[in-house]
C-alpha cells in the first residue's frame, strides 16, 4: 500500500483554525479538495492548498501515482510553538499576546486502497 505524506511545520495559524478548514476536505479526492481550498476565504486554506499541491506532486514524481486517483486518507493539525508577545497597557501593566502556530500532516492514498 503506497502512501504519500507531506508536512507543513510552523504554519502561522492556530491549530484550531486549521482544523475548521481540515474538516471540510478530509476523505475527499485530492483534486476537488484542492479546488475547494482555493476558493475558501480563510487564510489557513491557502496554506493547506499549498501543502496539498506539494503532496500531489510528491505522489506523481516519487511514487508514480496518478493525480486523478489520489484521495486524502488522513489529515490532521497539531499545535506548534506559541510565541509570547506583550503590549503595554495603562498603569504599568502589560497585555499578553499569544501568537500560535501549528504543524499539519497530510497523507494521500489511491482510490482503491484503504
Amino acid at each position: 500500500m503506497d502512501e504519500v505524506r507531506a508536512k507543513l511545520r510552523f504554519a502561522p495559524s492556530s491549530a484550531q483554525k486549521m482544523r475548521r478548514v481540515i474538516e471540510l476536505v478530509r476523505g475527499k479526492p485530492a483534486q476537488p479538495a484542492l479546488a475547494m481550498l482555493q476558493n475558501m476565504p480563510q487564510a489557513a486554506a491557502r496554506d493547506l492548498a499549498k501543502l496539498l499541491r506539494s503532496a500531489m506532486a510528491n505522489a506523481e514524481e516519487n511514487v508514480g501515482m496518478r493525480r486523478e486517483d489520489l484521495v486524502i486518507t488522513r489529515i490532521y493539525a497539531d499545535e506548534g510553538p506559541t510565541r509570547r508577545w506583550r503590549r503595554f497597557g495603562a498603569r504599568g501593566r502589560f497585555k499578553p499576546i499569544l501568537r500560535r502556530s501549528s504543524h499539519v500532516t497530510i497523507v494521500l492514498g489511491e482510490v482503491g486502497e484503504k
